[in-house]
């Protein structure tokens, strides 16, 4: 069974269950107030009678039903009930509904308290007529008691009563149950339709995996309602916000002001716009942050921040910045030797096999130089790998690429130190082919040097560009700033001066003597961050 028919089954259940328990004790409480009022109004009218003189005077007469019948008959007219019988002490009958019975025996063997104990009293006994609910009160002479005054009303005739009462009752309640039950269904419905139709199965399965996407996102989030209290935040959040993990709950309900007071969620919820990518920092942790406003049914309803570790973006841009260099350096790599290919085939189409003898080893003895001297002066593969990359991507591109042949590197380097070189060596070289492929061919130089002699490690990049014209220096190594035209720029110089200083070192840029730009990496052999 969904939802919708167990909600309408407990629903009508209970209200069925309370109308039939409600129904019996309107019942028993009714039978029990007819009964109890018949019976005082016997009593009373049996007590009106036995006090009537002529009544008691009529008894000292020769034949008293000749006159207590008389007396008798109006009133049971008027009280509508079933019989009022007079009799004596011996309960000889003096008046009776049916007066073929007057001067017979009372029956129902219950007038002893009447007649014995002076009692006025209700009981129920079967009588001549049939069971009935019956009052007796004994009728007094002289302070003697002379007879005693029996008036009753039948019990079929009571039922009956009760019955007709109980029938309304009872579709009175049937009406209830029945808009209780159609109300049972407009509720159901309703909180169907709220629940978007899901079952309590599939609201429990969806919060339990809401809740461990939650913990195990890398981003932490925090969001507010739209008093600016704290109603989700998640263990990454705790973490990059430096907040007490064992808090989580104490801090549900708090406002987002108390918890992080430079929070972008306040702002959020007055101006109803967000902000991305802003930056913040959380004890020694700096973080990018993303703010939206949440809405339902286009109502503000609350805000929501997540939190971004900006040194593992910092290492993902380098990632991707190392990979995209490997690529290009490959890229020119196999379109150099596709070039020579060409050369060779083209040579060996003209019967030129001596020519491509020695075209041939020339190369060979080209690559093996730059191999062997890179291999034999820089003592981390990455790095020589990546020089020898951008040796093949300036020569694809019509540059001369030369490096300085007192280069040397044989420090072994830390993980720091050889992601800050890798990140420079393929950022700078790459802006400085940029830059001198404005020139004539004739005129495309970049130098490289480097060296560890000493407590340094300097890497220094010279091209012959066009440099930068006045004021570009101070900006260089800003985030987003680029001198370049196009998108996803102004981000290779701001990644490397990050790196470098990580490392320890710095990054300088001056005029180099090949009229470009030179660009200056230092970091200290030991001691880097």
């Amino acid at each position: 069974m969904n939802l919708k028919m167990r909600m309408i089954g407990l629903i009508g259940f209970l209200v069925i269950s309370t109308v039939f328990v409600i129904g019996l004790f309107l019942h028993y409480f009714l039978t029990d107030t007819l009964e109890s009022q018949l019976g005082e109004q016997a009593l009373g009218v049996a007590e009106s009678i036995a006090l009537n003189p002529d009544i008691g005077a009529a008894f000292d007469e020769e034949d008293p039903s000749s006159v207590i019948q008389p007396l008798v008959a109006p009133v049971l007219e008027a009280t509508r009930a079933e019989f009022i019988v007079v009799g004596n002490r011996e309960q000889i009958r003096y008046s009776h509904p049916n007066p073929e019975q007057i001067g017979e025996r009372m029956v129902g063997e219950d007038n002893e308290r009447a007649l014995l104990n002076g009692e006025s009293y209700v009981s129920e006994a079967a009588g001549s007529l049939g069971r009935s609910l019956r009052a007796k009160v004994p009728i007094r002479s002289d302070g003697e008691v002379i007879g005693v005054v029996s008036v009753g009303f039948l019990a079929e005739d009571i039922q009956e009563l009760i019955g007709d009462y109980s029938q309304e009752i009872w579709l009175t309640l049937a009406v209830v149950g029945l808009a209780a039950l159609l109300m049972a269904i407009g509720i159901a419905n309703y909180i169907k339709r709220i629940l978007y139709g899901l079952e309590p199965e599939e609201i429990s399965h969806l919060l339990f995996q809401r809740e461990t996407i939650l913990q195990s996102t890398l981003e932490g989030i925090i969001a507010v309602n739209d008093k600016g209290e704290i109603t989700l935040l998640n263990e990454r959040a705790q973490s990059l916000l430096l907040l007490d993990r064992s808090s989580e709950v104490s801090l549900i309900g708090k406002p987002i002001r108390e918890v992080l007071p430079n929070s972008d969620l306040v702002e959020i919820l007055k101006t109803k716009k967000s902000m991305d990518n802003q930056e913040k920092v959380y004890g020694n942790k700096e973080v990018y942050v993303n703010s939206r406003p949440i809405y339902y049914e286009g109502a503000l309803v609350g805000a929501v921040s997540t939190f971004r570790n900006k040194d593992e973006i910092e290492q993902l841009t380098k990632e991707l910045s190392q990979v995209k260099q490997y690529a290009n350096a490959l890229r020119a790599q196999t379109h150099e030797f596709s070039n020579k290919l060409y050369t060779i085939s083209g040579l060996l189409y003209l019967d030129k096999k001596q020519e491509v003898y020695d075209f041939i080893q020339m190369e060979q003895d080209t690559q093996q130089e730059w191999i062997r001297r890179l291999i034999d002066k820089v003592a981390d593969l990455l790095v020589s790998g990546i020089l020898i990359g951008k040796i093949n991507q300036a020569s694809e591109q019509q540059i001369e690429l030369t490096i300085d042949p007192d280069s040397r590197l044989e420090f072994p380097l830390s993980d720091v130190q050889r992601d800050a070189l890798l990140s420079a060596i393929g950022n700078l070289v790459d802006n400085a082919i940029e830059s001198v492929k404005e020139q004539p061919t004739d005129q495309r130089f970049i130098s490289l040097y480097f060296t560890d002699i000493g407590e340094e490690i300097i890497l220094e990049i010279d091209d012959s560009g066009k440099g930068f014209s006045g004021g570009e220096e101070s900006h260089l190594f800003e985030q987003g700033f680029s001198s370049k035209q196009g998108v996803d720029r102004g981000y290779g110089l701001s990644t490397v001066k990050q790196l470098v200083l990580r490392a320890g070192g710095a990054v300088y840029v001056e005029e180099s003597d090949l009229g470009g730009a030179c660009f200056v990496v230092s970091m200290p052999k030991e001691g880097s961050k």
